[in-house]
């Protein structure tokens, strides 16, 4: 796996371990930070393929390491962002994924120790795929889950979402699976509504619609 990292950790211990098992995976780490605006210089400076940056960090110590990793994704498109955390945030998830859920994740710290699946997370989100934990998934599905409503989809629907998991535009979508724009946006309109998600919802519901096609739409 050949990619150029910036890492953003303010523990210590815990940043240059991490530093560490990603160049025994042969990943270059080009950068290393330990608050939120670091972060974005280091990335900025050195254009990396991803950022790894724990959500929690200095100066606030609350969600510094979310802002900067959005803030990257604003200046720098092409960067991947694997964002970190101890704690089950569904607001987090919503955030980051927002319109754009291609090159981006979300996991618990954690998984980190489990290493198979951590770098198993890192190439999909350097190939331009998502990842959600599934603590996550959980919390942000509830309800949802129960009778699986995925399942009333057609097979198009389902390639529609897998399109939208994948980061693509309505217009990508269209270009893709060779249909008008207004066709997607239809085939989206019945997805929402299949997937009984609320239009009143604070949740944008097409990172919620991703969210059960990464929970068990796969399935």
């Amino acid at each position: 796996m050949n990619a150029r990292v910036v890492v953003g950790e303010d523990e210590v211990l815990l940043r240059e371990g991490l530093v560490r098992l990603l160049q025994e995976e042969g990943l270059e780490v080009v950068g290393v930070a330990g608050d939120g605006p670091d972060i974005v210089r280091k990335a900025r400076a050195h254009r990396p393929d991803l950022v790894i940056a724990d959500i929690r960090m200095p100066p606030s110590n609350t969600d510094d390491g979310l802002r900067a990793a959005l803030q990257i994704r604003r200046e720098l498109p092409g960067t991947a962002v694997l964002v970190v955390s101890q704690y089950v945030q569904e607001r987090y998830a919503v955030e980051l994924l927002g319109d754009d859920a291609s090159g981006v994740g979300y996991v618990l710290k954690q998984r980190v120790a489990d290493l198979d699946r951590f770098f198993a997370a890192l190439r999909r989100v350097l190939d331009g795929g998502s990842v959600v934990d599934p603590e996550v998934i959980t919390t942000m599905l509830g309800h949802r889950r129960a009778g699986r409503p995925i399942d009333r989809l057609t097979d198009r629907q389902r390639q529609v979402l897998a399109l939208m998991a994948e980061g693509l535009s309505n217009a990508g979508i269209a270009e893709q699976l060779v249909i008008g724009e207004k066709a997607v946006a239809k085939h989206i309109t019945h997805i929402f509504g299949l997937l009984q998600l609320d239009p009143g919802a604070q949740q944008h519901r097409r990172v919620l619609a991703v969210v059960e096609y990464l929970g068990n739409g796969r399935a």
